[in-house]
């Protein structure tokens, strides 16, 4: 046999070989999906309060019916489910307020997260009727909505406008038999900065690249999502609704989005 020969055999058994570990890396990475490895997640560099020359609270709405927005449905754990799994695992705290001073307990938190539905079954020994109670988690495409508190910062030790998530909440609304809403609440709110490493030890889709790890720590940090401006603070504590409506609703919203960005270009202009 020549030496040609041999070194093509060679060729072709080390690619076989490479191939069966690809498919078998492959085959390992689909079954493991939405699992992620522990991640550390980095802490907030520390800011000094006499650093800080301006800030401004803002409440945004993030609507998962946008199309920027739809990663928040995620097929393999929508982001809704994880928030109610986490609370239930006591992963996560669930608070009744924006301010994050009232605990839910675990079984008021259920009474939301999960619907009971109440049936009739006959028993086919006895033919008595029996009365069943069955809880069905919330369906997390009737959480369309996500509202989200936030505060914008002048950092003059590093000349930087900076952000910091405070907290999230999803929000249920509320219809009449037909179908014509009736006013939105929050279900629960949730303290963001405590919840960010159980949130980076989920996976979500990233759709530049499948093979890109992106969590949901990383999502939100990245702001990878659009939103829009129902709130700020003012004296009377007024929601932008409160007074404006329709297009001008829209323009208010987008101006306080620019004031925030202007305060820092006019720190600049000479």
């Amino acid at each position: 046999m020549s030496r040609y020969l041999l070194l093509q055999i060679l060729f072709l058994l080390i690619t076989a070989v490479a191939n069966s570990q690809t498919e078998k890396s492959i085959c390992k990475s689909e079954s493991n999906i939405s699992a992620l490895p522990q991640r550390r997640v980095l802490p907030y560099s520390p800011v000094r309060e006499a650093d800080i020359l301006w800030e401004k609270k803002v409440w945004q709405v993030i609507d998962t019916r946008e199309k920027m927005n739809h990663i928040f449905n995620y097929a393999e754990l929508p982001f809704f489910e994880l928030l109610g799994k986490a609370i239930v695992a006591g992963e996560i705290t669930a608070y009744e307020d924006e301010q994050f001073t009232i605990p839910i307990d675990k079984e008021e938190i259920k009474e939301r997260l999960f619907r009971s539905d109440t049936f009739e079954i006959t028993d086919p020994v006895t033919y008595e009727i029996k009365i069943q109670v069955i809880g069905n988690h919330v369906d997390h495409s009737e959480i369309v909505r996500y509202r989200i508190k936030e505060v914008w910062f002048f950092d003059t030790r590093t000349s930087t406008m900076r952000v910091r998530i405070l907290g999230i909440a999803p929000i249920r609304a509320v219809h009449r038999e037909n179908n014509v809403l009736i006013y939105e609440t929050p279900l629960f709110w949730i303290y963001y900065p405590d919840c960010r490493s159980v949130l980076a030890q989920h996976l979500v889709y990233n759709e530049k690249n499948d093979k890109g790890v992106l969590s949901w720590e990383d999502l939100l940090e990245m702001r990878m999502f659009s939103s829009y401006i129902y709130k700020s603070t003012n004296v009377k504590s007024e929601r932008l609704q409160d007074t404006f409506s329709g297009v001008e609703l829209l323009a208010e919203s987008e101006k306080i989005k620019q004031s925030i960005f202007n305060f820092e270009q006019d720190l600049w202009s000479y």
